[in-house]
C-alpha cells in the first residue's frame, strides 16, 4: 500500500483552529497549541455563561423596575407581592419594558395594583 503523507490534512486542521481564534491576542491567535487551549476555555465559558446571562438579565429587570417604582412611591418587593395578590400575570421582563418604553401603561398597571 502506498504511503500517505498527512501534510494537507494537518494544514487544514491547523487553519481551522487558527480561524476560530481570530481576534485573540498574542500567541493564542498564532500558535496552534495555545490556540487549541484558548478554544477549549472559550467553549467552557460560553457554556457556563449562557446560564449566568439569564440571571444577569433578571437582575437588570428587577433594578429597572425598582427604579421606576421608587419614582411612584413604591418599592419592588411590595409591588411584586401586590401583583401576585391581584393575580396579574406579567413577568419582570415585560414590566421593566413597560416602565422604560411606555410609562403611561406602567402607571395603569401600578394603579390596578394599588
Amino acid at each position: 500500500m502506498a504511503r500517505v503523507k498527512g501534510g494537507v490534512t494537518s494544514q487544514k486542521r491547523r487553519r481551522n483552529v487558527l480561524r476560530q481564534v481570530k481576534g485573540y491576542r498574542f500567541a493564542r491567535s498564532k500558535k496552534e497549541r495555545a490556540a487549541k487551549e484558548a478554544i477549549v476555555h472559550a467553549g467552557k465559558y460560553a457554556f457556563a455563561h449562557r446560564r449566568v446571562k439569564k440571571n444577569d438579565f433578571r437582575t437588570l429587570w428587577n433594578i429597572r423596575l425598582n427604579a421606576a417604582l421608587r419614582t411612584e412611591g413604591m418599592n419592588y418587593s411590595k409591588f411584586i407581592g401586590a401583583l401576585k395578590k391581584h393575580k396579574i400575570a406579567l413577568n419582570r421582563k415585560m414590566l421593566s419594558e413597560l416602565a422604560e418604553v411606555s410609562p403611561s401603561s406602567f402607571k395603569a398597571v401600578l394603579a390596578a395594583v394599588r
